[in-house]
């Protein structure tokens, strides 16, 4: 049976779908916008997209008793592959230790007008 999560301090979703669903012991998150949780606002730049962004997907993980540990794999978009070395230093922060399997790819657009997006796979 599969579990909707929604996380209080994560933004609301700017589409139909839910924040993430628990199936089993797998969490599946939906992507992750640098969007200020209380305004709804993206953050400006890049790097503080990637943080606010990251911060959302923990909000995420902790509602579903998780944490970034838990983490198995991660997409991240860009709307800049020149951003790449720039994000890897902020992601980085977030997952140390053993990192989770990550693709990145650059993309035309993002919701929003956003540079970073985030989505994420973990298992408790």
């Amino acid at each position: 049976m599969n579990k909707t999560i929604t996380a209080a301090n994560a933004p609301a979703a700017v589409g139909p779908y839910c924040h993430a669903k628990l199936a089993g012991n797998t969490l599946y998150i939906s992507g992750q916008l640098g969007l200020d949780p209380a305004t709804g606002v993206l953050a400006e730049g890049v790097e503080a997209q990637a943080k606010q962004a990251l911060e959302n997907l923990g909000a995420i993980l902790k509602t579903a008793g998780m944490d970034y540990a838990d983490v198995t794999k991660t997409t991240v978009f860009l709307t800049d592959i020149n951003d790449f070395a720039a994000i890897n230093a902020i992601y980085a922060q977030y997952f140390q230790g053993e990192a989770p399997a990550r693709s990145c790819v650059a993309v035309a657009a993002l919701p929003k007008g956003g540079a970073f997006e985030v989505e994420a796979v973990a298992v408790k």
